[in-house]
């Protein structure tokens, strides 16, 4: 998987582009469209196409953004949508249509493949998922059942079923503790700035800051310091770090707060474009949209104030 990706070359930026999915001309987003409703009439389903979503003669709805944004992000271009697009439809299905793996499932081998999941709360059904834990800023932590061709968002009534939420939630993070280190790249420059980044096809990669004590030692083999590290999770598949020392934080601070907008823009799984300060298992948020929305900036309270201003003072380790 890459750090930094690089489109296929389509329509240019200055075609006009979609309501729903800017990364989309309107030409191409058309086409994606006409690709999904196939997809879905090849497996015996008519489904009435709206901008972000299908809607089936039952009623249900299966959205598209992750879909689209997978499409975007194929290098192979709009010729492999329609492969993409019937994958999508497939999977869906038999993931709705079949048993309900809590019901197939033996109580061991559920607990055996529960994760905890960090994501945006932007479109959290509050009335489903009331036990959701808030992570940091517009994050919040659910638990998650690993499937082998989805993941299953466990809600109030699925949870209610299996046990005491406090206690699963102890498994899903022991388990993600247990997962393997997939990719790991240093991102670096000759102005100091350097930062880890962990990648991999495990939709829980990001959401492995739960555990960043355990990632930093399997990564580098060194301890978080008191001060903590810098993090970002752009999308669900990378989690950089920066383990705070020395004065090396500020621009390390820089380029992941660039890194982080970056990676978060048009991917599958998006969770955050911003930057944060984790110690002691707190998150605290670094950066935000200018407040005119052309860019990002930087913002510093006063204890992560002090913690720059005493590494400044001691120097370079």
């Amino acid at each position: 998987m890459r750090l930094f990706r690089r489109g296929p070359r389509r329509d240019s930026r200055e075609t006009p582009r979609d309501q729903a999915f800017s990364f989309f001309s309107i030409d191409e987003a058309a086409y994606f469209r006409a690709q999904v409703r196939e997809a879905f009439a090849e497996q015996g389903l008519e489904v009435t196409l709206y901008e972000a979503a299908v809607v089936d003669n039952a009623g249900r709805q299966f959205g598209l953004g992750n879909l689209a944004a997978v499409c975007h992000n194929d290098d192979r271009g709009p010729r492999a949508w329609g492969e993409l697009a019937r994958r999508h439809a497939a999977m869906v299905l038999r993931t709705v249509d079949g048993p309900s793996a809590l019901d197939t499932l033996a109580p061991a081998q559920i607990k055996a493949q529960l994760y905890p999941r960090v994501i945006s709360g932007e479109g959290l059904d509050a009335e489903n998922f009331g036990y959701a834990r808030s992570v940091a800023p517009g994050l919040y932590e659910l638990l998650a059942l690993d499937l082998p061709e989805s993941v299953m968002m466990l809600t109030d009534e699925a949870l209610g079923r299996l046990g005491e939420t406090d206690r699963l939630r102890e498994r899903a993070l022991a388990n993600l503790r247990e997962l393997p280190v997939e990719a790991r790249e240093t991102v670096k420059d000759e102005e100091g700035m350097r930062f880890e980044v962990v990648v991999g096809d495990s939709f829980y990669t990001a959401s492995r800051v739960l555990a960043l004590e355990t990632l930093v030692r399997q990564t580098t083999g060194q301890r978080l310091t008191e001060d903590g590290a810098l993090v970002a999770m752009p999308f669900r598949h990378q989690l950089a770090f920066h383990v705070i020392r020395d004065a090396g934080v500020l621009p390390s601070l820089t380029g992941m707060a660039a890194f982080a907008a970056s990676g978060y823009e048009d991917t599958p799984g998006a969770i955050s474009p911003y930057v944060y300060w984790w110690r002691g298992g707190t998150i605290r948020q670094l950066s935000e949209r200018d407040e005119d929305g052309g860019g990002l900036r930087v913002v510093v309270d006063g204890e992560f104030q002090e913690v720059l201003e005493r590494l400044v003072t001691q120097g370079p380790a």
